[in-house]
């Protein structure tokens, strides 16, 4: 497993802090100051002293891909006290080391995958928080579930034990087209606005669903400005890979 190295010299902290300047002008920019915009940073396919140097660093969420790689950073990252979000594809027969290491999984797009993660939890007696992935671009180089069938496999996943549905996640377009782009994030905002209301109205069971986890360093601005609560940050923190 080829892991990158920090870049020579790279200040993590600076990083972060301008990242963190961009998502505060983001909020204010588009009416939402003080909004609390949470800044994930993707740690995912950087070693283990270098997603460490991001904890060190102020990074208070990090986000692995590769479960092969959190068996190897896990341990390290939980004695740092780390908050671990899984933000790639999971394979079922890979659960068990999400359920030992993240207190999230973003990626979750099928009934399957999360009855193995509740079956997983119950035997640890432990809890976990999901998010629903959805693809709201239609490319098939993405996963996610379909918008139109989001909400009922919140529900579904809901209804499970030891699993708790807290928003939903996307990957946005590979576009610079602003509109195009924008238009992914507002039908996922859309989607967690449906789930709020009717959770409300006492019709679905999805009141903690109110996280958005949508935007990375080329979009974060466009993303705010559709309701991210959360934005996905790995180079504009991590720097560039050698």
């Amino acid at each position: 497993m080829d892991l990158s190295p920090s870049p020579a010299g790279w200040d993590h902290a600076a990083a972060l802090a301008d990242v963190k300047a961009r998502v505060h002008v983001a909020e204010a920019a588009c009416g939402r100051a003080g909004a609390g915009v949470r800044v994930l940073v993707a740690t995912k396919s950087w070693d283990t002293a270098a997603a460490l140097a991001a904890v060190r660093a102020g990074a208070q969420v990090v986000g692995e891909s590769r479960m092969q790689e959190l068996e190897e950073k896990g341990p390290a990252l939980a004695e740092a006290e780390a908050r671990v979000h899984v933000i790639g594809q999971l394979q079922r027969n890979k659960a068990a080391t999400a359920v030992r290491f993240a207190e999230c999984v973003q990626s979750v797009d099928s009934l399957a995958l999360a009855e193995r993660l509740s079956r997983l939890c119950v035997e640890a007696e432990r809890d976990l928080d999901v998010m629903i992935q959805v693809n709201v671009s239609g490319e098939d180089s993405k996963a996610g579930v379909s918008p139109d069938d989001a909400l009922a496999l919140a529900r579904a996943v809901q209804a499970l034990p030891a699993l708790a549905v807290t928003g939903f996640m996307t990957i946005g377009l590979k576009s610079q087209v602003e509109e195009d782009v924008r238009a992914g994030y507002r039908t996922l905002r859309g989607i967690r606005d449906t789930a709020l209301i009717r959770s409300e109205a006492g019709t679905l069971p999805l009141s903690a669903a109110w996280e958005l986890s949508m935007g990375m360093s080329t979009d974060l601005e466009w993303a705010i400005a559709e309701g991210a609560t959360m934005v996905r940050i790995g180079t504009g923190v991590m720097g560039e890979r050698a």
